[in-house]
């Protein structure tokens, strides 16, 4: 089995930390492929990076469709995920979306923590259909370069954030951050209930779609796009929205 793990910003160091996040938790025989774009904002951290970066991360996908067996989104936005699901032949899974599904699994509320703004966040996990399942959401005061640089430093501000999410009721909490991935070990022997990585979870929950074998949608909004002409944009991309 090949998943690709796809980050939508430039940032090596975090594509790799995801990979080996990835890596982790896989099974045997699972082979982890990691993708950076071309271009892109460095850190995701606004609505309209986030849109420059969908762009981004399509084009991206586009190059590997038809070669991999499932693609994991290793940004926690879950960037483009619609649109990508919509496009690509294979099953596509966003990490967060993987990691907040799983806490429901655990206990009835969960809690999230991330860098900088919520609001994003908030807005995801409502679409997901789990606003009524949060408990809360927390930010850390660090950035995602400081927890690539300084991740013992980043794990100590964690530690003292997990205690407010716990106390306004969540049973588990998602770290949501792709360079917070591979952070849940180092910090769940002082958390008090489980921490959940969004790598971890989306490749346990990938592997289990990839198994399955289902066929991929031919109608619904999720059929893949026939005859539609985009100019600009790469080849690969293009071939894709033609259905060619």
């Amino acid at each position: 089995m090949k998943l690709l793990v796809a980050n939508a910003n430039t940032t090596e160091a975090i594509t790799e930390l995801c990979a080996a996040a990835a890596r982790g938790a896989a099974a045997a025989g699972t082979e982890i492929i990691p993708a950076t774009p071309r271009f892109g904002p460095a850190v995701i951290s606004t609505r309209a990076e986030n849109i420059i970066a969908g762009h981004a991360l399509l084009e991206l996908l586009a190059e590997h469709a038809g070669r991999v067996d499932g693609v994991l989104l290793a940004v926690s936005h879950d960037t483009a995920l619609e649109a990508a699901r919509q496009m690509l032949p294979c099953p596509v899974v966003g990490m967060t979306e993987a990691a907040c599904f799983a806490a429901c699994l655990i206990g009835g509320r969960f809690g999230l923590m991330t860098f900088g703004s919520t609001e994003t966040y908030r807005e995801r996990i409502a679409q997901y259909g789990l606003a009524s399942r949060l408990a809360g959401l927390a930010s850390v005061a660090a950035t995602p370069q400081e927890a690539v640089r300084d991740p013992d430093g980043v794990a100590r501000k964690l530690r003292a954030g997990l205690g407010a999410l716990v106390a306004q009721g969540a049973d588990a909490v998602v770290l949501g951050g792709a360079a917070l991935a591979g952070m849940a070990p180092k910090l769940q022997p002082d958390s008090l209930v489980p921490l959940l990585d969004g790598m971890a979870c989306g490749v346990g929950l990938l592997e289990m779609l990839v198994r399955l074998q289902l066929p991929k949608p031919q109608g619904g909004s999720y059929a893949a796009a026939q005859g539609r002409e985009v100019g600009g944009v790469a080849p690969a991309l293009a071939a894709l929205l033609r259905g060619g």
